[in-house]
């Protein structure tokens, strides 16, 4: 019962508490508590930011805010789609231990939940005394199902629970906490065959009123501590409208460029999400919230190519093989930008190996608090605060994918990246730092290698229900 995990994990934190070593820097009790605003873009893929490598996309907010703190080279999603990816994070579990391994939908509405007895990021932070908030698409639970925001720690909510319902930018409704907020968008019936005499009225763009929520949020809750979860749409594409699926209202500044149209409706999404963050950047700046918040942005996987969108054309996965729905590093490896002013270094460039499951043991190092549950998670706190000699290493990272015939299964330990096909299927091994782009197969040439990693493929995981490993046809 949740009142029951409430009580023990009261408790556990009281416990903790009282016994806490120091921590320096990161000590709750010595200094002001952190705000952490915690940025999640959709589908962006490592190469679509200027600090990564694109040229022709502009972010020149997501490259200063790079300037003034720390960038990740090697940092990856939960998963290649949206819903394990979050679960990932919310959880601090990988793919192999989640309730959640896949886009699996439940009707009427929304995704396989999350269940009850799930301790999440946005737990952690309440339990500690944090006002909560999660603006922008959930995809862990439907209405009335155990994985509802407000059911899982968040004190608001606004935004998508279904993620298919987040693919349209101009939806007829979205939720505040239980309740539907009706939008002023209409999209009548055609008046004939050939389509003519539509009446649309698109008013109310969803990442706008998310963005407005989210400042809203910050402005109410400056005098308290604050867990933001911004959760954006921006970059997905509209799935169900075609080669017209990259949905924004402007083109911007790529209007008038000699591009195919989604490519322009790509771009003009990724600079107006590196606008966004900079309206919230500038919100804590105006607050004076900056020096006492912890920023952080990143994406759920790698670029997608849906909506007409050619991933290719910007070169969204910049060196690396692969986009969204592979394993390999183009799927996977993913932005992480780290901004704090006094605590984290500026213009650093980190090459620690962390993952989504490393966020909730990472927070709560920073609250200096333990952790109620096992992870599979690491705290990269000290990475972050400049001290990567007591930055623990992962023996490797695990992911396992259910939507192709056959499970396919990843690993990264160290230097090497193994894929597989099938459970009973060949490993392939690369070396990432000879090889980013995964094109040699090196697996004849380090047995040794392979068969590590195959314990690891065996190892790795609890047997569920719902995503038993599949040999295909």
């Amino acid at each position: 019962m949740r009142w029951l995990r409430y009580w023990r994990l009261g408790t556990c934190l009281l416990g903790c508490i009282s016994s806490l070593p120091v921590l320096g820097r990161t000590n709750a009790l010595t200094s002001h508590r952190p705000n952490v605003v915690l940025i999640v873009a959709d589908d962006l893929g490592w190469g679509d930011l200027g600090c990564y490598g694109q040229r022709n996309i502009r972010t020149p907010v997501l490259d200063r805010m790079a300037q003034e703190g720390m960038r990740f080279t090697d940092h990856y999603a939960g998963h290649t789609v949206c819903a394990p990816s979050r679960c990932a994070l919310m959880l601090g579990l990988h793919t192999g231990h989640c309730p959640v391994r896949g886009n699996r939908e439940v009707q009427p509405m929304g995704q396989q939940p999350i269940p009850d007895e799930a301790f999440t990021l946005a737990e952690l932070f309440k339990q500690a005394g944090y006002t909560t908030a999660l603006i922008g698409k959930w995809g862990l639970g439907g209405p009335g199902s155990s994985g509802e925001p407000n059911r899982q720690g968040f004190d608001y909510f606004f935004g998508y629970l279904c993620q298919r319902h987040a693919h349209n930018y101009f939806p007829e409704f979205l939720f505040r906490n239980h309740q539907r907020v009706v939008l002023r968008n209409l999209l009548a019936e055609p008046k004939r065959p050939d389509g003519a005499g539509v009446a649309i009225r698109r008013l109310d763009y969803a990442p706008d009123l998310m963005l407005k929520e989210a400042l809203a949020f910050i402005r109410r809750n400056r005098a308290r501590p604050f867990f933001l979860y911004f959760a954006t749409t921006l970059p997905h594409a509209n799935n169900e409208a075609g080669d017209r699926g990259m949905e924004i209202p402007d083109y911007g500044i790529y209007r008038d460029l000699p591009w195919p149209e989604p490519q322009k409706g790509h771009a003009a999404m990724i600079t107006r999400l590196d606008q966004d963050v900079g309206r919230i950047l500038d919100q804590l700046e105006r607050l004076g919230l900056s020096d006492r918040t912890l920023v952080l942005f990143t994406s759920d996987n790698g670029p997608h190519r849906e909506g007409g969108n050619d991933p290719e054309f910007n070169d969204s996965n910049g060196p690396f093989r692969g986009i969204k729905r592979d394993l390999y590093e183009g799927g996977i490896r993913v932005p992480l930008i780290a901004r704090w002013p006094g605590r984290i270094p500026k213009g650093v460039v980190s090459d620690h190996v962390c993952a989504f499951w490393d966020y909730l043991p990472t927070f709560a190092e920073l609250l200096g608090v333990a952790l109620p549950v096992d992870v599979d998670g690491i705290s990269f706190l000290p990475t972050l605060l400049g001290d990567p000699s007591r930055q623990r290493q992962h023996a490797f990272l695990y992911w396992e994918f259910h939507e192709r015939p056959a499970t396919v299964q990843a690993i990264r330990m160290g230097k090497w990246k193994a894929v597989r096909h099938s459970p009973s299927g060949p490993v392939e091994l690369y070396d990432l730092s000879t090889d980013p782009g995964e094109s040699r197969d090196l697996a004849g040439q380090h047995p040794e290698v392979v068969e590590k990693i195959r314990e690891y493929l065996r190892t790795a995981r609890t047997d569920h229900p719902l995503w038993p490993l599949r040999e295909g046809q």
